[in-house]
């Protein structure tokens, strides 16, 4: 990714070369490439270390997270505002907490192995702050910000359809998502009748059960889902049906 450059460069203490190269090897795997190292560092900078090398005069990391959970949650909201079209405000923001959550974000820095790169002081070290929920949350957020300064919106919006949008689109947030409404919300756009749900299937023991639902048009099956709950299957079985539809309405167009 390149951009231009956005951050003044940070006074900051030199890195060891030890250091300098893991970067160099984050930024390879990240295919990202900054302008201003300094922020990377920065990035990654616990207070913890901070405190231990104060000679150096290095910066933490917590003036870049508050940046970064600003940067975040914009690109976020963009993406879902074009993404979901027919989906109300209050299911936009439901959505959008769901993904810029503590827990969202430490699975998004585990799979990015940022817990390997965060500079730590030794105490922190010693008592597992590198695993810490709240602490790899704290350095996704301050990448973003530090990539933002570094090259602007566009490159982290890059970055998060990487990351971040492609869990979306599999469905990974689907537990806070009304896919129900949005189907009805598409039917009643088209007047083309009214949805029904049905349960066609129970299987399992009583303790684990599976619920199989269709969701009909008219005569016409739109979509069939799967869960441990009727309400599950009823949701996943609207998720194809709006699937589909689009697929349909697309073709339409192409045609």
């Amino acid at each position: 990714m390149t951009g231009k450059r956005r951050g003044m460069p940070q006074k900051n203490g030199t890195f060891s070369e030890s250091v300098r190269q893991s970067f160099i090897k984050l930024q390879n795997e990240l295919n990202v490439q900054f302008n201003n190292s300094n922020l990377l560092y920065q990035a990654f900078t616990h207070s913890s270390y901070v405190n231990e090398h104060r000679r150096k005069f290095y910066t933490d990391n917590e003036r870049l997270e508050f940046l970064g959970d600003a940067v975040l949650e914009l690109s976020v909201s963009q993406y879902l505002f074009q993404k979901f079209p027919s989906m109300s405000e209050g299911e936009l923001t439901k959505l959008r907490a769901a993904i810029v959550c503590e827990p969202s974000l430490v699975l998004f820095a585990n799979e990015l192995k940022f817990g390997v790169y965060v500079l730590l002081g030794k105490g922190e070290e010693i008592t597992g702050g590198r695993e810490r929920p709240a602490l790899l949350a704290d350095v996704f957020e301050s990448f973003i910000g530090a990539l933002y300064l570094d090259q602007g919106l566009e490159p982290v919006v890059t970055f998060l359809e990487q990351v971040v949008f492609p869990k979306v689109e599999i469905g990974a947030f689907s537990h806070v998502m009304d896919y129900k409404s949005q189907l009805q919300e598409m039917v009643q756009q088209s007047n083309n009748g009214s949805l029904v749900y049905e349960i066609v299937e129970e299987k399992g023991p009583a303790h684990n059960r599976t619920f199989v639902s269709v969701v009909k048009l008219g005569a016409e099956e739109l979509g069939l889902g799967k869960g441990k709950s009727k309400k599950e299957a009823e949701q996943k079985a609207a998720q194809v049906a709006i699937t589909l539809i689009k697929e349909q309405a697309s073709s339409r167009q192409e045609g």
